[in-house]
């Protein structure tokens, strides 16, 4: 992998100080990314009779506010590339809590589809981008620890606004509380308010010279594809658009590993959770019985998620993390296929349990692994290329799960879809990140040979230079 991202001043990150402010700011602005769209379920049941709407156009609510998330990614991208993180994330609180608010005067469902889904989202999509890009220009050594802090916001705020819409709600109906979330989800405009850009006055990187820099290992980090031919490549980008968006990433090889796995695995990543109570419901069990087994869920996915980065950042998991990233999501697919072999409600408070696990690792390597991969000196063009091509199967995903339902009338064929949409990708990582660490340990030992000759040549000019030099003496 590259080195990490130095400041445009050519300082290396500071790895704490202001940084752990920025973790805070991004642990807000990516919580109500996550979150938010999935707490809204509460308000779906009036919304519903309200408007007089099935199941299924109701459920489209969710799908197109994350949809237009993931493709709001390559704009935010551009956005952040050209003004920064603060302004991106401040102007995209002020787009949810707009949506929030003309959502409340919605008359009809298309209404709100065009205010939450796509103004909202697309105002998620500047929170979300930004907070996960400026952590790579604070954090190298602690990156992976900062990353799964800043992913723990998204289980903590759904945790707490779970109950607190359900309070709205009985208070104010749907209207009154799409008000109130309108000012509560303000705080984003603080969170990007804390993203001030890295200080020039941090530490300076040493100067070395630059084919011994491009070919240098970096501690903790797998060796690059040579960061100087990654930036050739980047200069012959052609058109307006590569200015802003790394198009070159596209003969990356690991990010394409990245890209393809994940395209598949996004196919059954968020169903699980969508129907999780719905299950239940379906089992018999109570309503309020189904709705703590996403609490449960929540909670568990807290704690794991932070816990995940301090394990992530061990000097045995951090230069090979790509394979723990490989187990967390072949992990989610067994305990999705385990998932109709558990009997009753304690049955599901354990698949709740395990699941929060494994949900809660894969989230908190999710961006860490690709920003490991392709350097955070080219992660912004990265997620943004990543999320646009995301936002189909995250469209898709729910939808397609829930027709399985409505086809068998049974729920266990959507978790065995779902498992093995998310372990055929864990194996494939698996083997293919082996390659790749093979291939790149390969032209890490070439750019070594490289420079011993190099310095062979220079040492043998050198003498050859002394020795005619005392013959003419």
């Amino acid at each position: 992998m590259p080195p990490a991202a130095a400041t445009k001043g050519g300082h290396a990150p500071p790895d704490g100080g202001w940084g752990w402010a920025v973790v805070v700011g991004a642990f807000i602005s990516i919580g109500f990314s996550y979150a938010f769209p999935k707490s809204l379920t509460i308000f779906f049941k009036e919304i519903q009779e309200y408007f007089t709407v099935s199941y299924s156009e109701i459920a489209w609510l969710s799908s197109v506010m994350l949809a237009s998330m993931y493709a709001g990614g390559p704009v935010s991208s551009v956005l952040v590339n050209r003004y920064g993180s603060r302004p991106v994330v401040m102007v995209g609180g002020l787009m949810v809590s707009a949506g929030m608010v003309l959502a409340s005067f919605g008359r009809t469902i298309m209404h709100l589809y065009l205010c939450v889904g796509v103004i909202g989202g697309f105002g998620l999509a500047l929170n979300l981008q930004p907070a996960l890009t400026i952590i790579g220009t604070y954090f190298q050594v602690k990156r992976p620890m900062a990353n799964g802090i800043a992913m723990a916001g998204s289980p903590v705020i759904l945790f707490t606004l779970a109950p607190l819409n359900q309070f709205l709600f009985d208070s104010f109906g749907w209207r009154g509380s799409f008000l109130i979330l309108g000012a509560i989800v303000l705080n984003c405009c603080v969170a990007g308010a804390l993203m001030r850009p890295v200080h020039t006055n941090t530490r300076p990187k040493p100067k070395t010279d630059p084919a011994e820099e491009a070919a240098a290992p970096d501690p903790g980090e797998q060796s690059s594809d040579l960061l100087a031919k990654e930036n050739q490549d980047e200069s012959k980008s052609p058109g307006c658009l590569a200015k802003f968006i790394d198009l070159s990433l596209f003969k990356h090889r690991g990010f394409l590993i990245y890209l393809i796995g994940n395209v598949v695995m996004f196919f059954g990543f968020f169903a699980p959770v969508v129907f999780m109570a719905a299950k239940a419901k379906h089992q018999g069990i109570d309503e309020y019985s189904a709705a703590f087994l996403l609490s449960i869920f929540a909670l568990v996915d807290m704690f794991v998620r932070p816990a995940t980065g301090l394990i992530g950042n061990s000097k045995w998991i951090r230069p090979r993390i790509q394979y723990f990233f490989s187990f967390a999501v072949s992990f989610n697919g067994v305990c999705h296929l385990l998932c109709p072999l558990l009997p009753g409600y304690a049955g599901l408070v354990v698949y709740a349990v395990i699941f929060g696990v494994a949900f809660g690792m894969v989230c908190a390597l999710l961006f860490e692994v690709l920003m490991d991969l392709v350097g955070a000196h080219r992660f912004s063009s990265a997620v943004g290329l990543v999320t646009i091509i995301e936002c189909g199967p995250v469209l898709l995903g729910p939808p397609l799960s829930g027709a399985l339902v409505d086809i068998f009338g049974e729920y266990k064929y959507m978790y065995y879809a779902c498992g093995v949409f998310m372990l055929v990708p864990g194996i494939f990582f698996f083997i293919m990140h082996y390659f790749n660490y093979k291939k790149l340990d390969e032209e890490k030992s070439v750019a070594a040979d490289m420079r011993t000759c190099e310095e062979a040549v220079k040492l043998k000019m050198s003498q050859d230079g002394n020795t005619a030099h005392e013959n003419d003496g």
